[in-house]
């Protein structure tokens, strides 16, 4: 009898153990089922993998972002349910995109976005199965990005500035901000888009100013450090305005490039806004961060089946002319009431 009674005690206590272990248990257990559930949902949701050669805390990153960002819900996408963004940022050094574009491919992203001509190459000798969206590439096909406009062939595609097209009309421009001027500085980067389309767009800056009267004086800056020795070029040289042709490097350079064209007092017209937003006279181009926001149509695209081959290079049909009233007048400048109607944007 006392045996039955230890037995049945024995009992009791290992179900009462039992029951006490799974109720420490279950609620771990239903903390775990949600967690279990978003990891799968992570890994099944596409990823989208951005590379850029500038910081996140540089202004214009943050509005392409936003920009892009905005595309994507546009398009019935939301961050985090059904898209992921993975973005990398250079911080300014060149020489690691190529490292940033292979963790990108590392990670297996589903499609990957660049900003500029170095991001796109980086990323194109990452991979060549991923599919590639570039934006703001000069000249795509020169820089041996894609085959042609129409059909790209290979894994990228994407859309281009067109800024060696429209060196002509910022020195047409210029030369109505200031008339009389017989000397224009051309400020250019020998060797940022390859030797064909560097020797294009020399050849489109002198023959363009040759037809307006005016005097082309090329003026090279490789790195940052040539920059005080080429304004010093320009002045000596008695330069009356300056073009900027197109350069990432004079864009992440663009305040000192304003202030110092500000310093030696040369009315300038530039590539993009974001040299005008920094104080700069005037701009001309492709609004950079509607080329993101169209970006995003490409990915849709992509995820949705799409080959980057078969997908045309998108050009810019709509050219941004930005003007700082502010800055011309300290130069003590007129802007022809004909040129202020037409101008997208006026800073005051």
């Amino acid at each position: 009898m006392h045996r039955r009674r230890v037995r049945r005690r024995s009992r009791f206590m290992h179900a009462t153990a039992v029951i006490a272990a799974l109720l420490v248990l279950l609620p771990v257990a239903v903390l775990l089922v949600p967690l279990a559930a978003e990891a799968q949902h992570a890994a099944t949701i596409p990823r989208i993998g951005l590379l850029f050669p500038t910081s996140l805390s540089d202004p214009r990153t943050s509005r392409f972002l936003e920009a892009f960002r905005q595309g994507l819900r546009e398009l019935g996408y939301a961050e985090g349910q059904n898209i992921a963004i993975e973005s990398r940022f250079a911080e300014g050094k060149w020489d690691q995109l190529p490292g940033l574009a292979a963790e990108l491919v590392r990670i297996k992203v589903d499609v990957i976005v660049t900003y500029t001509t170095p991001a796109t190459q980086a990323a194109k000798q990452a991979t060549g199965t991923l599919p590639i969206v570039f934006t703001a590439a000069g000249d795509p096909v020169t820089d041996g990005l894609v085959t042609s406009l129409a059909r790209p062939g290979g894994n990228v595609t994407g859309l281009s500035v067109l800024s060696h097209e429209i060196i002509g009309k910022r020195l047409e421009l210029l030369k109505q901000v200031v008339p009389g001027v017989s000397r224009v500085a051309v400020l250019w980067h020998p060797g940022v888009a390859g030797a064909r389309r560097d020797k294009d767009m020399v050849k489109e800056a002198e023959v363009a100013a040759r037809a307006l009267g005016v005097q082309p004086q090329f003026v090279e800056a490789r790195v940052p450090a040539d920059l005080d020795r080429a304004f010093s070029d320009m002045t000596r040289a008695r330069a009356g305005a300056l073009t900027v042709l197109p350069s990432a490097m004079f864009t992440n350079e663009r305040n000192r490039l304003v202030d110092l064209a500000a310093k030696n007092r040369l009315p300038a017209v530039y590539t993009y806004r974001e040299f005008v937003d920094a104080g700069g006279l005037m701009s001309y181009g492709a609004n950079l961060a509607d080329l993101y926001r169209r970006a995003a149509t490409y990915v849709d695209k992509i995820l949705k089946g799409a080959k980057p081959a078969d997908l045309p290079v998108e050009q810019p049909t709509k050219f941004e002319l930005v003007i700082n009233l502010k800055t011309a007048k300290a130069l003590r400048l007129t802007i022809p009431p004909s040129l202020l109607q037409r101008a997208d944007q006026v800073i005051e």
